[in-house]
């Protein structure tokens, strides 16, 4: 397994978390800490927010900072906090191809691909373990898992059921012979009708939870994404994403990175209005597509790859979802509106 075909060496773990209760009075966090993470020392608290592992209301923190009342104490880690431990979970997967080598998955939005970041349970590596006996293991030792997706991403995902599927996918995405192309919302009228993002990408220097771009090409991962504008709305753009590499968060950075945030992308700003006017019905309109949208607009649309075993090139697309479907439209009835309403001025 490789960096290009599934990068969990970013992933970082909670490993704890603590809901200050009302009545704590000021006190360092690393003093505060000693008395809930067990077989520790003050040394150790102290380096982890020297790391920028300890956060405080997803802020990250150091030692010095005193806690209070109602925050909320995350440590979060590069590594698991449990012994890769997968417990079968009886979860629906809504399986778009299957054989005896591999199986096409089309994920929901807000199911988690493995645990972490306090998902331990619940995830669809925890279903695949209930569906499918002797799944082959990555090199992070997670059943079946060639690629991922974000949690609140929808979409295609391949899993191999055999040490030679997982081997041979593996070097489809490190090569760059897969196909993989999402559709997005991004805030803003892109200017060109297609273009090539290329940036490396490595975890933010400020916020540990975000991914960024850097142009000192010693940091970071090179990262390549190829875009191309679908529909325009006026103050959002309806865009086709094809990958080249596949980084963590890769098309939410790097459209973040030309000004084009993702719609309603929490992690990155995109759920504040970020473009458009400042009329009170406009700001409603907004919110109500947040209401319709409650994630980032961001879709795995189509996926293809040699089969590892006949050869064949096997490519499959799905049907954008129904929030998805219901986002476009409405903004495409508001941008049609704007429109008419310029022609009789």
């Amino acid at each position: 397994m490789n960096e290009e075909s599934l990068e969990l060496e970013d992933e970082l773990y909670e490993h704890l978390r603590v809901d200050v209760p009302k009545g704590q009075e000021l006190l360092r966090i690393d003093k505060f800490l000693m008395h809930f993470v067990p077989n520790t020392t003050r040394n150790k608290i102290q380096q982890a927010a020297n790391n920028g592992d300890i956060y405080v209301n997803d802020v990250p923190v150091k030692s010095n900072y005193k806690v209070k009342p109602f925050d909320v104490v995350r440590v979060l880690l590069p590594h698991p906090p449990f012994e890769n431990r997968i417990d079968p979970e009886n979860i629906p997967l809504d399986i778009v191809y299957e054989d005896d080598s591999l199986l096409v998955i089309n994920k929901p939005a807000g199911l988690v691909v493995h645990p972490g970041h306090g998902n331990y349970t619940g995830t669809l590596v925890n279903a695949l373990a209930y569906h499918f006996q002797n799944l082959p293991l990555n090199s992070s030792e997670r059943p079946g898992l060639v690629h991922r997706i974000d949690k609140n991403t929808s979409g295609l995902l391949v899993i191999a059921k055999t040490d030679a599927a997982m081997a041979h996918l593996a070097r489809q995405f490190e090569f760059k012979t897969s196909e993989r192309e999402y559709v997005a919302m991004v805030w803003g009228n892109v200017k060109e009708d297609q273009g090539t993002i290329e940036g490396n990408i490595a975890r933010h220097v400020k916020d540990r939870m975000q991914m960024a771009v850097f142009a000192d090409p010693n940091i970071g991962k090179p990262a390549v994404t190829h875009y191309k504008v679908l529909e325009r709305f006026g103050y959002v753009t309806l865009v086709s994403c094809v990958l080249e590499t596949g980084r963590t968060h890769q098309i939410r950075v790097h459209m973040k990175h030309i000004g084009h945030t993702l719609f309603n992308d929490e992690r990155y700003g995109g759920d504040l209005i970020l473009k458009g006017t400042t009329f009170a019905k406009y700001k409603q309109f907004v919110e109500n597509c947040f209401k319709i949208m409650p994630r980032q607009a961001l879709h795995a649309k189509t996926l293809g790859f040699t089969h590892p075993v006949t050869g064949e090139m096997m490519r499959f697309d799905t049907e954008l979802p129904d929030d998805m479907k219901a986002l476009i439209e409405k903004w495409r009835t508001y941008a049609n509106a704007r429109a008419d309403e310029s022609e009789d001025e």
